[in-house]
Formats: C-alpha cells, sequence, structure tokens
C-alpha cells in the first residue's frame, strides 16, 4: 500500500567526538547549515538541510544518553558511557556526485566506500569520525533506492532469500 501523505524523518540524533564538524559536513554534503543546538545538552549542534520538510541531523557529543525529564520538562542529555561504535546510520540523499563525496570523505580522513546494497541500489558508505556510518546517495543512488526500496519490493526479497534457504 502505498500512503498518500509522504511519510518522513524530521530528524534523528547521534553522537560524535566533534558534533561541531561532523554536523558541518553533513550539512555540506546537503548544501545547507549547521548550528548549535543547546537544549538538549551543551556542546551539541545540528545540521539543517535546508530542505521544504525541514530536514535535520542533531549531533550530540560522544556518549549523550537522552534522559526523561519530571512531569511536563523536557528529555535532557548526560554523557553516559562513551561508547565509540553504535548500530546508529541513516542514509541521506545528496545532490553531489561520487567524485564530490569521496573528495570530502579524503578532506577529512574519513573512510569511504561505494557498496551495492543487496544487489539493488548503490551507496557510499561514508564512516563519520571513522565510527559511525552514515549511507550517502547522489542522485543516481536515490533513484534506484525509490525504484527498490518498496513494500512490495522488500517482500518479494525476502520470499526470494526464503526460497533459497529451503533450497539449500
Amino acid at each position: 500500500m502505498i500512503r498518500k501523505d509522504p511519510a518522513m524523518l524530521f530528524h534523528l540524533s547521534i553522537d560524535a567526538d566533534d558534533p561541531q564538524h561532523v554536523a558541518e559536513v553533513i550539512a555540506e554534503l546537503w548544501g545547507g547549515t549547521a548550528t548549535p543546538f543547546p537544549p538538549v545538552i551543551a556542546g551539541s549542534w545540528v545540521a539543517f538541510a535546508g530542505d521544504d520538510r525541514n530536514t535535520t541531523v542533531e549531533v550530540y557529543p560522544r556518549g549523550t544518553e537522552l534522559v526523561a525529564a519530571e512531569g511536563d520538562a523536557d528529555a535532557f542529555g548526560e554523557i553516559g558511557a562513551n561508547g565509540r561504535k553504535s548500530s546508529t546510520h541513516f542514509a541521506m540523499a545528496t545532490d553531489m556526485n561520487v567524485g564530490q563525496v569521496l573528495a570530502i570523505a579524503a578532506r577529512e580522513g574519513w573512510p569511504v566506500k561505494y557498496c551495492k546494497r543487496g544487489g539493488a541500489f548503490g551507496v557510499l558508505e561514508l564512516w563519520l569520525e571513522g565510527t559511525r556510518m552514515v549511507e550517502i546517495l547522489t542522485p543516481e543512488m536515490q533513484a534506484e533506492y525509490r525504484a527498490t526500496m518498496t513494500v512490495a519490493g522488500w517482500q518479494a526479497m525476502l520470499a526470494a532469500m526464503a526460497g533459497q534457504a529451503l533450497a539449500q
């Protein structure tokens, strides 16, 4: 089923050793803007895509854990275990081409490589500060993603995987 209203994520949050720098690079990949983001915890930054949906990525200091506040107060952040690796990642669109993204990664000294996810769509797997994965999709990769990452497409892939498992 295809929704008539556009489902979307408005923002997501990650942590980094240098939140300002990471937010600035994400904003650069979008052609957007990075600004301080003090409401949750000091030292946080936010990357604005500058799109018509106001898409953002909040970048907190490494180890920030969100804590529920009492009563009507907003949740806040505090530094916790300070682990450097996480399953948290996201895929983002860019208007840049592969060469431009590779140049930014090289400038930053961050690992990046091209991957074809499930043989269906390409991504540039960029590791922010070498620890947090972001999948960067150029316009061509975005078209592949939209063509393949549908509910029907995913169900067909799961059915094919199940069929392969039974054949073994």
